[in-house]
């Protein structure tokens, strides 16, 4: 008897642990669907911010702005822009585990480009938000340059602001030659990719803001195509970007095209990093979403063991039992 009461005592435990991992599945589910509704609705904004960008391009020509500007290439002016062989990345990663491989892919991949750099000859300074990130980082005895804490699990833009502030503030003022972003670029439900985004410089204005447009549109196609079926893996999702502004319409700017892209190309810079922040979010409740549902499946099928090892030590003991009293009956 005492083997099947230890059945029953695992089979609880085992069945408590799947309401713990079913309700965190439910509440990764709601945030998803959330951080996805904000990744879309930041469209209609971005997509207006392309076509001014655009319009004040075409009207300049060649555009000269210090977060266009390329270390190691020659300037507008004619002279080398000066290198520091310094450059800035930033690791987006959770506060919290169950994630599956979500921290992992992230960390491997930040990895991979510290390497990299540090083989070219370029001194990395680590920004890290999350604390797996800080963790595993200071695990590694790397040094960091500076750690955020964002409140809550859903990016403010005014938390994000401040921290892309401070990255173009050191790259205008030459202390490093570049921006790097390492997170989880949402595809769809089933995709989650890690990558290394370069923030600056700026390739180009029309190149950056097309890129963002694209990346909002790509939420929008999937919740269009069924996004929400871990089935598709978004190859099949076609996405189309709004035609560029054409310069058939002339306008007067006030204050001028100069000025006003002064305003705009931090906008942009802005825009791109608050867009990482909400992709990792997304991606980051998605891939607990895909775990929770796991462990509960597997919790679903070790409670149907676990039953069935119950039923025949329960038959067994039956059986003896009955054997036993056989015996004695004939004696």
């Amino acid at each position: 008897m005492a083997k099947a009461r230890a059945i029953v005592k695992r089979r609880k435990a085992v069945r408590n642990i799947r309401k713990i991992t079913k309700t965190m599945q439910m509440i990764a589910t709601a945030k998803f669907q959330k951080s996805l509704k904000r990744a879309v609705g930041a469209k209609p904004y971005t997509v207006k911010l392309r076509e001014l960008v655009t319009e004040l391009a075409q009207s300049i020509g060649d555009v000269d702005h210090p977060l266009l500007r390329r270390p190691g290439t020659v300037g507008a002016d004619g002279q080398m822009v000066p290198t520091t062989n310094r450059i800035a990345l930033m690791v987006i990663t959770s506060n919290r585990g169950l994630a599956g491989a979500y921290n992992g892919s992230i960390l491997r991949a930040a990895n991979h480009f510290i390497r990299q750099q540090e083989a070219a000859g370029k001194h990395v300074d680590l920004y890290i938000s999350g604390k797996k990130g800080f963790t595993f980082f200071n695990f590694q005895k790397r040094p960091i340059t500076q750690r955020y804490d964002l409140q809550g699990d859903v990016p403010r833009f005014t938390d994000v602001e401040r921290i892309a502030n401070d990255f173009m503030n050191q790259f205008t003022s030459g202390k490093i030659d570049s921006v790097h972003v390492a997170y989880m670029n949402f595809i769809s439900t089933s995709t989650q990719r890690a990558e290394v985004l370069t923030l600056l410089p700026l390739a180009g204005v029309e190149a950056a803001v097309d890129r963002i447009v694209r990346e909002v549109a790509e939420g929008e196609a999937q919740a269009k195509a069924g996004a929400l079926d871990a089935r598709r893996s978004g190859a099949d999702i076609n996405i189309a970007l709004p035609p560029p502004a054409g310069p058939q319409v002339i306008y007067d700017f006030s204050p001028a095209p100069r000025d006003l892209l002064d305003e705009l190309l931090p906008l942009t810079v802005k825009t791109a990093l608050f867009q990482c922040f909400l992709d990792a979010a997304t991606s980051e409740n998605v891939s607990r979403m895909v775990a929770m549902k796991s462990a509960t499946d597997n919790a679903d099928k070790m409670v149907k063991s676990l039953t069935m090892r119950y039923n025949r030590a329960r038959q067994s003991q039956i059986t003896t039992s009955y054997r036993k009293s056989w015996a004695a009956w004939k004696r």
